[in-house]
């Protein structure tokens, strides 16, 4: 097993991947900017080193500065956690070529699975069933044209894209041209590549998601769905698992439709396909070539440790397992807490006077927040994950409605009451939610 580690992010699951580590018997280097300095993985590590200023282009973005950390810490391997540099192939191949393992897939995985028209390529000959959509679109004309072979509404994406950039809607033949200038100028400026593409726009879809794992040697298992319906902009808020939404055909049909793809493709370490769900149909969305935010409710129901696993696979280790020996037991929610103002979703940093995080059965929250930490204002927003379970759907509800009445950061404002509210509303309660529900919630207020 490797000696130690280094931690290639920040934040909580950066404390996540330490923790990990540690249980492992496994040494742990944190990496971080000047405004890190006193985050609490930082503290809990057996090394950290600064490796700049807080920008993270100067810090967590920079390749060379990561990889000479770990050379000076004799770093056996780096976890890239999510975001930053963890689906970054350039990366990945950095940091092969200088003789340290990469926890993840390898770097011409990431380069396939990243390319959103080779992923679509690669889905379809897998046996994914995907949205009807074009090629590579090059100028209005063809936007217009395959527009009308795929018939409204349609939804242009950036190619290289993620995360709800570069991605515009057009519902008719007006809207076409201007969608299709939108989404390049925005792919560009996100992306550095304008290159876009086109799919069907579903009306009313789910978005769900299929948590698989895969060694070195063919083995692959799915861990269940992820109904991550409840968005903003695209950024997802709360998930939960099972999905409300699916039955027990259904469920078992995409496990082993996802399970057997990732089989064909070759693919190793963890990773997650994600789909959207309408009309009792999936359709293949992407892959993520990473650890999920949401990873943790999977771990509530089925007791496996994936970013144990990830480190087990990295390090040239069997599962151990096969799909018949992984169970699921009830149900698990999650709440993203931003440092975010719950009525204009503008950010708000500072610093942290009172901390009190729930407990009691069923309850985990990842966060690295403390009394008296100040939150930086260079990063994303989400400060705490708070994770719900119960036996069935409505102990983790009523477990989730009790934790947030618990719940205490003082000093800032953060989205909070934003969750006590939607999983207050009688449609989130009955599971009858999609994708634009909770943007529907919001314009109604």
């Amino acid at each position: 097993m490797f000696e130690k580690v280094l931690i290639a992010n920040r934040g909580e699951v950066a404390l996540r991947i330490h923790r990990a580590c540690r249980e492992m018997g496994i040494k742990t280097v944190a990496v971080h900017s000047e405004a890190d300095a006193n985050a609490m993985h930082v503290r809990l590590a057996d090394e950290a080193v600064c490796i700049g200023p807080a920008r993270s282009t100067d810090s967590y973005l920079n390749k060379s500065a990561i990889i000479s950390a770990a050379i000076i810490t004799g770093a056996d391997a780096i976890h890239p956690g999510f975001g930053f540099l963890s689906e970054n192939a350039d990366f990945a191949e950095m940091v092969e070529e200088h003789g340290i393992t990469f926890i993840g897939p390898k770097p011409e995985q990431i380069r396939m699975m990243g390319d959103k028209l080779r992923a679509r390529e690669a889905a379809i000959n897998s046996g994914l069933p995907v949205i009807p959509g074009s090629p590579a679109l090059a100028t209005v004309e063809d936007a217009k044209k395959w527009a009308l072979e795929i018939g409204y509404p349609v939804i242009i994406k950036a190619k290289a894209g993620g995360g709800g950039k570069g991605m515009k809607v057009a519902f008719n033949e007006t809207e076409i041209e201007t969608a299709y200038t939108m989404a390049r100028a925005e792919a560009k400026a996100s992306f550095t590549s304008d290159e876009v593409y086109m799919e069907k726009y579903l009306q009313k879809p789910r978005h769900i998601e299929i948590q698989v794992l895969a060694d070195t040697y063919g083995n692959v298992v799915h861990l269940g769905e992820r109904d991550c319906s409840i968005q903003r902009k695209n950024q997802k808020v709360i998930e939960e698992t099972p999905s409300p939404a699916l039955n027990q055909q259904q469920r078992a049909e995409i496990g082993e439709i996802a399970r057997s793809a990732v089989e064909k493709i070759g693919y190793s370490s963890a990773g997650t396909l994600e789909f959207l769900f309408e009309d009792g149909k999936f359709y293949f969305l992407e892959m993520n070539t990473r650890l999920q935010v949401e990873h943790p409710i999977t771990e509530a129901v089925t007791g496996i440790d994936i970013v144990r696993e990830q480190i087990r696979i990295a390090n040239g280790a069997k599962l151990g397992y096969t799909q018949d020996d992984i169970t699921f037991s009830g149900c698990a929610i999650e709440c993203r807490i931003n440092a975010e103002d719950p009525s204009t979703f503008a950010p708000n940093p500072g610093k942290i006077t009172e901390w009190h995080a729930p407990g009691g059965l069923g309850i985990r929250v990842d966060s690295e927040i403390y009394s008296g930490y100040k939150i930086p204002p260079f990063y994303d927003s989400m400060i705490a994950k708070l994770i719900v379970s119960g036996k069935t759907r409505n102990t983790a509800l009523m477990r989730l409605h009790r934790a947030l009445e618990e719940f205490v950061i003082d000093g800032i404002k953060t989205t909070i009451p934003l969750h006590q509210k939607i999983i207050s509303r009688p449609d989130y309660i009955d599971g009858m939610y999609n994708i634009h529900w909770l943007e529907d919630l919001l314009e109604k207020k």
